[in-house]
């Protein structure tokens, strides 16, 4: 996108966006929640829409000259309701984290019991980890995976479920690589009749894509970012299924109540725009495609690191993410992110489940193949990509030499 006003008013916030843009294309992006959103995504965040107020609901706003305001709200609700076969669906949440406060601010009273995935055990701050709002305002239980498999302990949650009785149960992860059966959750959920809402953020656009199986005909709130495999603006979703709307019809207006005027002032109509248009995006043949590649690009690495002897925790992945336990290596999560990132591969250091060392300086790393996929990589180029984490790993003095390699590499595949 051309910024030439932007460079005459502000060079200097002209100059570092130029260098990220730099930094991104000469590089390889392997954080799982990152990808690159499409030129027609960042003109609508830009949009004029970015300098309305329009506090309130389509048809219903405490602000006039909304009538075009709601007809994008609306045209988002919408298509989101389609793309993920719902009945109800609110895309004003800021962003994901925001969504999931509005859940419990619906469904729950301070004090209540609610359960969520640890998360040193891949599970996100907002399902009841202990620094969080949703662990100082609830009273929070934390189920795991096993400890042999690296795969959800269902047995162990049910036991937690019957002796805790939450009232709302979070299923969701930011580094779990595999499926969730969430059959099994939703029954496991029936034992004491709590809300079972599936975070499925990291997941979005695989199940959209048809590669991860939905959440929707068993759980009763689905909340996602709009980012990460969906391919659209940082943004949030929360949405009401079927089932929901059995245990509890006016569950809908609640989550309206909760995001404004419980938790949000006015919605922001650059980013609903824009994720409507993600939204449209994720609805194309084109996109099926993308997500399959997603995942046969993540295993395909995955295959590649275990060659090299890189002990991936659950032994593989199903979807877009790997995660690496390290320490058979030799080597921190944080100095293998140190050394990725000098030769111009951006991971993160991830704590693994049972973790012996610090969140600071843990055991792993995190990648995924989103922002590569995007780029128009395969199978072929993962192989390459394994190749130079091994010796990057292996070899720190090799850096400077992969990073000139990854360099030319990456001139095959433009960023959006």
């Amino acid at each position: 996108m051309e910024r030439k006003n932007l460079k005459k008013t502000d060079p200097k916030i002209y100059e570092l966006i130029e260098a990220e843009k730099k930094r991104r294309q000469e590089g390889l992006e392997m954080i799982p929640s990152e990808n690159h959103t499409s030129r027609a995504v960042l003109e609508a965040l830009s949009s004029i829409l970015n300098d309305k107020y329009s506090e309130g609901y389509p048809g219903k706003r405490y602000y006039g000259g909304n009538e075009n305001i709601d007809k994008v709200e609306s045209l988002c609700q919408e298509r989101a309701k389609k793309l993920f076969g719902v009945p109800y669906a609110n895309v004003q949440p800021y962003s994901g984290s925001p969504a999931n406060h509005a859940v419990y601010f619906a469904v729950c009273e301070p004090g209540d019991v609610v359960m969520g995935l640890s998360l040193p055990h891949g599970g996100h701050l907002t399902h009841g980890w202990k620094v969080n709002f949703s662990a100082k305002y609830y009273k929070s239980i934390q189920y795991g995976v096993s400890e042999a498999t690296g795969l959800i302990d269902y047995e162990g949650m049910e036991k937690l479920v019957l002796e805790n009785k939450p009232k709302l149960i979070w299923v969701g992860a930011t580094a779990y690589p595999r499926i969730f059966d969430w059959k099994r959750l939703r029954e496991i959920a029936d034992l004491c009749g709590a809300y079972l809402a599936a975070d499925v953020a990291h997941i979005a656009g695989l199940i959209v894509g048809g590669v991860h199986p939905s959440p929707v005909p068993y759980v009763h709130i689905v909340t996602t970012t709009t980012h990460k495999t969906l391919r659209g603006p940082r943004g949030g979703i929360i949405m009401v299924t079927e089932e929901g709307l059995k245990k509890d019809p006016d569950l809908p207006k609640k989550i309206d109540k909760a995001i404004f005027p419980g938790l949000q002032g006015g919605p922001h109509e650059h980013q609903i725009a824009a994720i409507a248009v993600c939204l449209n995006e994720a609805a194309l043949p084109a996109f099926k495609k993308y997500a399959v590649q997603i995942v046969k690009n993540s295993k395909a690495l995955a295959q590649e690191l275990i060659k090299y002897r890189f002990n991936l925790v659950s032994g593989g992945t199903d979807n877009h993410l790997i995660l690496v336990d390290l320490r058979n290596k030799n080597i921190s999560g944080q100095d293998a992110e140190t050394l990725l990132d000098k030769a111009g591969i951006t991971v993160n250091k991830n704590t693994i489940p049972f973790d012996p060392n610090t969140p600071f300086k843990p055991s792993g790393i995190r990648l995924g193949t989103p922002a590569l996929t995007t780029r128009g990589m395969k199978e072929k180029e993962m192989k390459k990509i394994a190749a130079w984490i091994n010796e990057i790993v292996s070899n720190p003095k090799a850096c400077l030499s992969i990073k000139k390699e990854i360099k030319n590499f990456c001139k095959k595949f433009p960023i959006p």
